[in-house]
């Protein structure tokens, strides 16, 4: 049987209009599909950019590949309708012998990367973990390797399908690793900083230092962290900013959410209050707030008031310990604080405040 290759093919398979006008309308579905697969991918390559002014970049390449698929797209119509438009035929008989040879085979390979890529994030999805109101180091623990398998499995399933790819289209991968491997080695000595931001996470993850749903302290910037992987931490403060830091730089870290919490409040009295009144009355409304239905769940254990702390420049300080779960000593030195306001108001018991005396003395002429 003579081989009449893949455009001959096509144009036997056209003998038909309405076979014509279904391969036309197929090649317009697929081509449409494919132009937003593609678009998808450079989206997600420009959301890995560090600058927001790299995004009309991307935005261009998506446009420029659009219309590389539709000229591909017309090109392959153009053949299947048998016209004689060039250098349209001309283009369509090209791309259908590339698809014909290496292309479909390449195309499927880069549709199966894609689906096994969004299926990563499907199927990490559906693992349990556990949900209650009460803030767990279980909970975190899960979330946080949660979010560093999704992103490990997706550059291994990025990784493998760059590599299907070219070995498709003739690479020599072996080459191509052997080579990379000493391209790597001269970039090690460029990119140190990554080396040590996946190295100094790893150990984070590997320790539990700290993890996703924590609150932290690094450096001078506080918060929560909302995302973690090898290379970085991400936190967001009370004002909505988000901060993100290179693990290499978390050279020292207070973590304000693990196992338990504190709120240490320091109560100012007046000097000329009774200390000891006052110390009563501070202790009552503690134990008061303690036995709080509402509040006795947030404790780990009973308030404690340790007594006068200092004496300061306008009042007498009384320090007072609250033994919370992990995230709520926020919550309970507020409420803590609005019923000490509340009492003293009606104990009478004076809140100090800076008082400036002014002495005029009068000098005789």
């Amino acid at each position: 049987m003579e081989d009449i290759g893949v455009p001959g093919l096509l144009a036997e398979l056209t003998g038909a209009p309405w076979w014509r006008w279904f391969l036309s309308l197929l090649v317009v579905v697929l081509a449409f599909w494919a132009a937003r697969l593609g678009g998808s991918l450079l989206r997600w390559a420009g959301s890995l950019t560090p600058s927001e002014q790299d995004d009309r970049y991307w935005r261009w390449l998506g446009r420029v590949w659009w219309v590389l698929v539709g000229i591909a797209a017309f090109s392959v119509i153009v053949l299947v309708q048998g016209l004689a438009l060039e250098p349209f035929r001309s283009w369509g008989e090209q791309f259908v012998a590339w698809l014909g040879s290496k292309g479909a085979s390449g195309l499927l390979i880069l549709a199966f990367s894609f689906l096994a890529y969004r299926t990563v994030s499907r199927l990490l999805g559906r693992l349990p973990v556990p949900t209650s109101e009460e803030f767990t180091r279980q909970q975190v623990r899960s979330q946080t390797l949660k979010g560093v398998l999704e992103a490990v499995l997706k550059s291994v399933v990025i990784l493998l399908g760059g590599l299907f790819f070219l070995s498709n289209l003739g690479f020599n991968v072996t080459a191509l690793l052997a080579g990379a491997g000493v391209v790597g080695l001269a970039v090690s000595f460029a990119a140190q900083n990554l080396i040590r931001d996946v190295l100094n996470g790893f150990f984070i993850l590997l320790e539990d230092q700290y993890g996703v749903g924590d609150v932290v302290s690094i450096g001078q910037v506080s918060g929560g962290v909302e995302r973690f992987n090898l290379r970085l931490t991400v936190l967001r403060d009370l004002q909505g900013r988000v901060h993100f830091i290179p693990n290499s730089q978390v050279t020292q870290v207070t973590v304000m959410s693990r196992d338990w919490a504190r709120s240490v409040e320091d109560i100012s009295v007046a000097y000329d209050e009774d200390v000891d009144r006052a110390l009563e009355v501070i202790r009552d409304e503690a134990e008061r707030l303690f036995n709080d239905p509402q509040w006795q769940e947030k404790f780990t254990q009973a308030p404690e008031v340790l007594g006068v702390e200092r004496l300061g420049e306008s009042g007498v300080v009384i320090r007072v310990l609250l033994s919370t779960k992990p995230k709520e000593q926020w919550a309970v030195g507020r409420e803590f604080r609005r019923r000490i306001k509340i009492r003293f108001d009606q104990e009478n018991i004076e809140i100090p405040f800076p008082q400036t005396k002014v002495w005029l003395e009068k000098f005789q002429s």
